[in-house]
């Protein structure tokens, strides 16, 4: 019988527009069967948002000068949970706007963003909300990638990370690495369920 390889690691090497898939077995609050959007990464360290931990609150009920137009909301992560972040692929018609990769955008005039969305409430698709961010301190997550806590990969198209309907994202993206991360993403939560 050939040994199967159920190893947690990949070649692949995370930088700005990566997506971080967390480590099955990963008990933590934020990042527990998470996937990370990295929206720079460089000598300084790393930032990006939690695609995949909604919250049930509409975002014109917590700001009436939001536009109604049934936008999900993410925690983006722990670090300013205060302060509203998006990501999109507007970055034509947003000023401002900083590029992760190709389509893909973070940031920009927030103002033209709502009026955008006013006027053309169908474009809520090109675009993701987040209240805080995940961060990294320099050399952080190079630690936490030696120590197999994610695997970064570089494969998921853009669609696929503004969908705000996935509530499977984190298996989703798992299948989409091969037949062992196939197996991976049905582990259950909690190994002793087995």
């Amino acid at each position: 019988m050939e040994n199967l390889d159920l190893s947690f690691r990949n070649d692949e090497k995370a930088k700005k527009g990566s997506l971080l898939i967390s480590d099955p077995f990963l008990n933590d609050l934020y990042f527990g069967r998470s996937v990370v959007l990295l929206c720079e990464h460089n000598n300084e360290g790393t930032f990006g948002f939690v695609l995949n931990n909604f919250v049930d609150i509409d975002l014109h009920k917590m700001d009436v000068t939001f536009p109604d137009i049934g936008a999900r909301l993410c925690i983006g992560g722990p670090m300013a949970k205060e302060n509203l972040f998006f990501i999109h692929s507007l970055g034509k018609e947003i000023t401002e706007s900083i590029m992760i990769g190709e389509d893909l955008y973070y940031s920009g005039n927030f103002d033209e963003m709502l009026a955008l969305l006013v006027k053309q409430p169908e474009l809520k698709t090109k675009v993701r909300f987040f209240v805080g961010y995940s961060g990294w301190g320099i050399g952080q997550l190079e630690d936490e990638l030696k120590e197999h806590s994610w695997i970064p990969v570089n494969n998921i198209p853009v669609e696929m990370i503004l969908d705000t309907t996935n509530d499977k994202l984190w298996a989703n993206c798992l299948e989409m690495q091969g037949e062992r991360y196939k197996m991976i993403s049905k582990f259950p939560k909690n190994p002793s369920d087995n």
